[in-house]
């Protein structure tokens, strides 16, 4: 097992810079998801870890030890590709055997070590078949095998389950997960898959622009986004555009007293934290969509203003569309310039003062009563 430091790490490609200034530490035997949308630089930091990209800037330390400048085939690295890099001439024996034949093992160690990482990935047996012969799946398996076996301290996988479709993909990441957990091994993850992400990481880093913009458990990341990219990026987030005056927020006909200066803000509803109270006047919101997921019914509704919420309710309740409804916050957060700036502390959430109301002259509020221990927030997530 090992750990990992990356310090202020950067990487320049003409005008555009990759990676910024990037700084990470990964704990040791600890899965950290580097997750981000395409462009964000989070396989190019990948590289970098793993000695196939020279960095523009900064440090990357393994163990304490400094290997930025240390060629790939002496970092105490694994790589495992998104496009497997199977040799098709060679069977799966030949495959995975192949960096202990470059270190010169005997063949008696090389037969072992590889009979054990093709059992450790379910592949028993397989070690005469060609590589062309297997499902997408076994070779990402033998692709995972060959690294494993050269007991790499840490195992970087870049995207490995893109190409596979959704219900094997869900399969191997909890076999990888599984084999990590087992093996004990630190491992870098990258995904642009926010499910896959949230499933198997110790904690993910999210990326945009070549920037971290936060690093925090799963359940961190999704309850509190930091920001308002993370907001909108990590999950299902709906986000309204809206106005602070005089202690109330007001978006989308959603009004809610808030401990925040007077001017524009970002109002960020999950949609199962919207509770839809059905009203039979016509008034209010409007139903305009229903998908019945089975395990949920996702609601489209339009409100006043023609903005258009999404909301999570449960199956056969009746939505339909047509019908009128309240728009009911049960959960909140509010972001100013980007960045999250008030959200209200646990246990209030449920019990919030929020009403559907037309666009009306602020009424007296008293936040001291609505929220009696609010305060604005800027909480320090970033290592949580």
């Amino acid at each position: 097992m090992a750990t990992l430091e990356v310090k202020n790490l950067s990487r320049v490609f003409a005008d555009t810079r990759a990676v910024d200034e990037l700084t990470l530490s990964v704990g040791d035997g600890e899965l950290v998801c580097l997750l981000g949308p395409s462009g964000s630089g989070k396989s190019t930091v990948l590289r970098m870890i793993g000695g196939f990209e020279q960095p523009s800037g900064g440090s990357i330390l393994i163990d304490g030890q400094d290997v930025t400048r240390v060629p790939p085939e002496r970092r105490p690295t694994g790589m495992v590709f998104q496009s497997h890099a199977l040799w098709t001439h060679m069977n799966v024996f030949a495959n995975v055997a192949f960096g202990l034949k470059l270190r010169r093992r005997p063949k008696s160690e090389i037969r072992q070590k590889v009979e054990a990482a093709l059992a450790t990935v379910g592949l028993e047996g397989f070690g005469e078949r060609r590589t062309t012969q297997l499902s997408g799946g076994q070779q990402q398996r033998v692709a995972l095998a060959r690294s494993l076996v050269l007991e790499p301290k840490i195992l970087l996988l870049d995207e490995p389950f893109a190409s596979l479709d959704q219900h094997l993909r869900e399969r191997l990441r909890e076999e990888v997960r599984e084999i990590q957990r087992r093996a004990g091994i630190t491992m870098v993850f990258v995904t642009h898959g926010q499910d896959e992400a949230l499933a198997i990481a110790d904690r993910i880093a999210v990326m945009r622009n070549g920037r971290l913009e936060q690093l925090s458990r799963p359940d961190m990341l999704y309850r509190q986004p930091q920001t308002e990219f993370v907001a909108g990026f990590v999950g299902q987030m709906n986000l309204l555009p809206g106005t602070v005056q005089g202690g109330m927020l007001r978006a989308a006909t959603i009004e809610l007293p808030v401990p925040v200066a007077d001017g524009p803000a970002t109002l960020a509803l999950r949609p199962e934290d919207i509770v839809l109270q059905r009203r039979n006047d016509g008034r209010g919101a409007q139903v305009t969509r229903v998908t019945d997921f089975g395990t949920h019914l996702s609601i489209e509704v339009g409100t006043l203003n023609h903005e258009k919420l999404r909301i999570s309710a449960q199956p056969e309740t009746g939505w339909a569309p047509g019908m009128a409804a309240d728009v009911l916050p049960r959960r909140f957060a509010v972001y100013r310039n980007g960045d999250l700036c008030f959200t209200p502390p646990a246990g209030l959430n449920a019990a919030l003062p929020a009403q559907v109301l037309p666009f009306t002259p602020p009424r007296e509020t008293s936040l001291a009563t609505a929220f009696p221990q609010a305060t604005p927030l800027r909480e320090s997530l970033v290592n949580a």
